[in-house]
């Protein structure tokens, strides 16, 4: 009885089941990698089985694959409810750069699933169609920001979008990826609520000294060249 109202509750809600999977997925990927990962592991905590995993998404690696572009479907669906474009540059830029920054600060799981992904040399992105789509996405947004900053003269010519996409994501992985090791090196203090909000606003700082226009007493001043 019990199995055949989880099969009807299976095609009820298609959809859902496999969120439900891939949420599971997400959290026994970034603990144990794709080779560590267990698919009985993963049914065990979701409300399907086994074989509806591999009806749903073929093999482990067909669901590491959906894992991974689910990720980057989230990142795409926050980022989209970002309301910046009625902002002014400076103050949409700011705010990209701290939904980068808390983005990433807050979803621990999937910088994890990230980092075992470049120990895979990212062969399994690499097997997806839409991962790739959905990043361009992200940097067109922030191409506007930059090419609006640039026609109201507040920022400088020359400026590659993608790199200030590289610099916050460098900053903001960097700070959840790197936490223990850094912590244990050198100090935790900057893991703490206060010093998770400075290093917030010298990121963002850092990006908006770098896009702004300035003159040669700033460029001398703040020992910048461009």
């Amino acid at each position: 009885m019990k199995d055949q109202q989880l099969r009807k509750s299976w095609k009820q809600d298609a959809d859902g089941v496999k969120r439900d999977i891939l949420s599971v997925a997400m959290a026994e990927f970034a603990e144990s990698g794709l080779a560590g990962a267990r698919i009985d592991a993963i049914a065990e905590k979701t409300k399907t089985s086994k074989r509806m995993i591999y009806y749903y998404f073929g093999d482990k690696e067909g669901l590491y694959i959906a894992t991974l572009e689910a990720i980057f479907e989230r990142v795409l669906h926050e980022e989209a409810e970002l309301d910046i474009d009625g902002m002014m540059p400076e103050q949409a830029l700011a705010s990209f750069v701290e939904f980068v920054f808390d983005q990433h600060r807050n979803n621990p799981d999937l910088i994890r699933v990230v980092m075992n992904e470049n120990i895979l040399h990212a062969k399994y992105m690499q097997k997806s169609e839409i991962i790739g789509s959905q990043n361009v996405t992200l940097t067109r947004r922030l191409e506007r920001i930059i090419e609006r900053g640039q026609a109201q003269g507040v920022f400088r010519e020359g400026i590659d979008p993608m790199f200030i996409y590289w610099q916050m994501q460098a900053q903001a992985f960097y700070n959840v990826s790197n936490r223990p090791s850094f912590s244990t090196k050198f100090s935790p203090k900057f893991f703490d609520k206060e010093g998770q909000a400075y290093l917030r606003a010298e990121m963002v700082d850092s990006i908006l000294r770098y896009v702004r226009v300035c003159d040669d007493d700033d460029r001398a001043r703040d020992g910048t060249t461009h």
